[in-house]
């Protein structure tokens, strides 16, 4: 699913239309009463880690604060002329499925919040599938042929006409009413507010470093591609438990993600596609031969995991230091 530099990507295409009231809706959303959004203001786009929330209010309210001129704004202005504007997602990943597959309801795993019933409130959480998106101003087209050899373009969850005549098309993604965002900016490694020293703590935990890293508690947008190329980057194997791992080795982790993470936002903001070295390879960029694992907590959800068995050794507990193996 898209992670935290591509959600931010679809809160900057969402800003512009703060403020804008909506003329017309659609969308094939079955959980959501799309007519309900009719006639009412955008108020406000904020993300927190993995997801997108939206505010509306009636439109004869007062209009809620707009999205500030913040620096990151001000470079997505740049970035919203480039020819890539609508191709969101997992830029430049390969991926074998098709973009217009259905959402599949995937299990959750300890790292993600319970969607715990609520009254319905004025903010719309939206929380994107494996190839969820959101584009501005057009429609997804089909790249190829789905399964059964057809070319059909993908069915957008949602579609918001502004009276301004500009829409938001969303894709591949499930939408709820909530009172407010369910988020802590301290676990967002893209916020100013991310807790370095909560972050720390965490990877000390005696599970494999690679859970660790998936639990949005403490890394909230921190992916299953993010995951992958920052163990490369520190050259930690995956399953190695975090409380084996010197304090330099955690820090360096740790600042492995935050870059990792900014940097693949700015190429986005750019229209620049991501160019992974293990995720979905077969050899590093050393030329090593990469394996490949389903990894996950006991009753949790378990993904696949790249590493290079050289450049990534095992650490195993010893009567002394730490050893590595290969």
């Amino acid at each position: 699913m898209p992670e935290g530099p591509s959600v931010r990507k679809f809160q900057l295409l969402t800003s512009p239309f703060v403020g804008q009231v909506v003329a017309k809706v659609g969308g094939s959303s079955r959980k959501l009463s799309v007519n309900d959004l009719n006639a009412l203001r955008l108020q406000d786009s904020q993300v927190h880690g993995k997801n997108l929330y939206l505010a509306f209010v009636a439109a004869e309210g007062p209009v809620g604060p707009t999205a500030e001129d913040t620096a990151l704004q001000r470079e997505a202005a740049c970035g919203a002329h480039c020819p890539a504007q609508g191709q969101q997602g997992q830029d430049g990943v390969p991926h074998p499925h098709s973009q217009d597959e259905e959402l599949q309801e995937a299990q959750h795993s300890r790292s993600e919040a319970p969607e715990a019933a609520e009254g319905r409130g004025n903010w719309l959480r939206v929380h994107f599938g494996m190839f969820g998106s959101v584009r501005a101003n057009e429609f997804s087209r089909a790249s190829r042929a789905n399964k059964r050899g057809d070319w059909k373009d993908p069915v957008p969850r949602l579609v918001l006409h502004f009276e301004s005549g500009g829409f938001l098309v969303f894709y591949n993604c499930r939408m709820l009413w909530c009172s407010s965002p369910r988020a802590d900016p301290a676990s967002d490694i893209l916020a100013v507010e991310f807790n370095r020293g909560r972050a720390l703590r965490a990877l000390c935990a005696p599970d494999p470093i690679c859970y660790t890293l998936l639990d949005q508690r403490y890394f909230s947008g921190l992916g299953n591609i993010i995951k992958n190329e920052i163990l490369y980057l520190a050259r930690i194997h995956p399953l190695t438990p975090g409380s084996l791992l010197a304090l330099s080795d955690l820090e360096r982790l740790l600042d492995c993600a935050v870059q990792f993470s900014s940097e693949w936002l700015h190429h986005k903001l750019r229209g620049q596609g991501l160019h992974p070295q293990v995720y979905q390879k077969e050899q590093c960029p050393l030329g090593h031969p990469l394996m490949k694992g389903t990894f996950g907590p006991s009753g949790g959800f378990k993904r696949l995991t790249w590493w290079c068995p050289q450049c990534q050794p095992a650490v195993l507990p010893g009567d002394g230091d730490p050893s590595s193996v290969t």
